[in-house]
């Protein structure tokens, strides 16, 4: 749906279409993107398209972005602990 809405607005409906998904389960989707603030809907005429909202999708950009180099960061630590370790260490002793 958001590379549909990439492309252009949509209704409901036209979103829903190519999927074998109901127009209900269309709804509920968007509306938790609408409440995130990624889509937002006007009235135009008797259609209701969706619009994607690029500047949220720039902050999720963003936020995404922060978490990829904390994570990055760690795994490099974890790295370095690990070339601290002995290559052979033996397992535990059995009782």
């Amino acid at each position: 749906m958001v590379a549909r809405l990439a492309v252009a607005d949509a209704t409901v409906n036209e979103l829903a279409e190519p999927y074998d998904v109901t127009v209900q389960a269309v709804s509920k989707h968007l509306k938790v993107l609408e409440e995130a603030g990624l889509v937002s809907r006007r009235r135009d005429a008797r259609r209701r398209p969706v619009h994607l909202e690029a500047e949220g999708f720039d902050l999720m950009t963003r936020w995404i972005e922060r978490y990829r180099r904390e994570a990055e960061e760690r795994y490099r630590r974890l790295d370095d602990v690990l070339r601290t370790m002995p290559d052979d260490v033996d397992a535990a002793p059995t009782p």
